[in-house]
């Protein structure tokens, strides 16, 4: 296959859907990882199209969603300060902290810019150098190469005025973690593609022999992920679990090396909390010590303030696949997209946004 139309066939579809149908016999609950899949799966009505012996559990995978509400109000603190630019991607400017979001911050004053690129902090800088400028860095390894690199730049070019708050997570930590939980449900998974492009996927190894979970790594197309599917449920009929790779187009074994080489000279990893998950030991990414002088929360002297969600948001439960968004008794009526009580509602990867957008039912 070359071209997107053929990741979208239907008679394709149906056919990879028969072949499902021919492997299974008993029930089997699958947990896709990214929100982009969630997305597809709902846009394209894939679980009306599987045999209900297929539960498809939507998982933490939108990095948006589990930004720590301690760091988005953060965020809120440092762009509202007078001498102070924060840069951020679009999608992080509605997320809800314990009390405003940074979009509330814009509209009184505060100076918040979108960037499309890390790189374009930089720019930023270059141009208010009487400003300090801070770049929210959100994100699964994805894009923490980005971020890394943009580090690295500010310093070769000698940039004084740049620095960034660090809030990049990591998703192997994140499965062991839910597989652990006591609270899993979880058969099998369908590992996001895209993370495995630059990580690669010999961190789910161990994962998969150690729970007797297979894990399949595919993309965000319909077919991308009914393959997966198919691969996942034939393993678990067959009493195996092993890690396969059915995106091959992007995703290698060892992954994209200069890009894990950027990684590891510029974070080192840390405990991070997850927005309505909790901590979870070894994590996420910060800055190492040889590049502190670009660490935000040093240079603002940020103390961590207790926070509580909002008492009416299960998006907790709705990012570990203990529950679906529909559940929620606020879902469509006080959480809606224009005024959203968690971040699943306002990310274009969240799974309570899909919901909204895609099935239209209201709990």
């Amino acid at each position: 296959m070359k071209f997107i139309d053929e990741y979208r066939d239907s008679a394709a579809a149906k056919n990879l859907v028969e072949s499902i149908k021919k492997v299974i016999t008993q029930s089997w609950s699958l947990m896709e990882i990214c929100g982009g899949q969630t997305h597809s799966i709902l846009k394209y009505n894939l679980e009306d199209l599987l045999p209900k012996e297929i539960s498809l559990i939507h998982g933490p995978g939108c990095p948006v969603c589990v930004t720590p509400v301690e760091f988005i109000d953060k965020a809120v603190s440092i762009a509202s300060r007078e001498d102070t630019i924060l840069a951020s991607f679009g999608d992080m400017l509605r997320v809800p902290g314990s009390k405003e979001d940074l979009l509330s911050v814009k509209a009184d004053g505060g100076c918040v810019k979108i960037v499309y690129s890390p790189l374009d902090s930089l720019k930023i800088a270059e141009l208010n150098s009487g400003k300090n400028i801070v770049l929210f860095a959100v994100g699964f390894e994805t894009t923490a190469p980005a971020v890394a690199m943009t580090v690295i730049e500010a310093k070769r070019r000698g940039i004084k005025n740049f620095s960034i708050l660090c809030s990049h997570v990591l998703v192997p930590p994140a499965i062991e973690a839910l597989l652990n939980s006591g609270k899993s449900m979880i058969n099998g998974i369908l590992a996001a593609g895209h993370v495995c492009t630059v990580m690669g996927y010999e961190e789910y190894i161990p994962i998969s022999k150690k729970f007797k979970v297979p894990i399949v790594v595919t993309g965000f197309e319909p077919l991308d992920i009914l393959h997966g599917i198919y691969h996942a449920v034939k393993q678990l009929e067959e009493g195996k679990y092993e890690v396969q790779n059915k995106y091959s187009r992007a995703v290698r074994k060892e992954g994209n090396l200069p890009a894990k080489n950027l990684l590891n000279e510029v974070f080192e990893v840390v405990d991070r909390k997850w927005r309505g998950i909790g901590l979870i030991r070894e994590s996420g990414y910060k800055l190492r010590e040889v590049y502190a002088k670009f660490d935000a929360e040093k240079i603002f002297s940020l103390e961590e303030i207790p926070v509580e969600e909002s008492r009416h948001c299960i998006a907790g439960l709705v990012l570990q696949g203990i529950k679906k968004p529909t559940e929620c008794s606020a879902f469509g009526n006080l959480c809606i997209p224009e005024n959203p009580l968690g971040a699943p509602m306002v990310s274009t990867e969240g799974a309570c946004a899909a919901y909204f957008k895609y099935r239209k039912v209201i709990a």
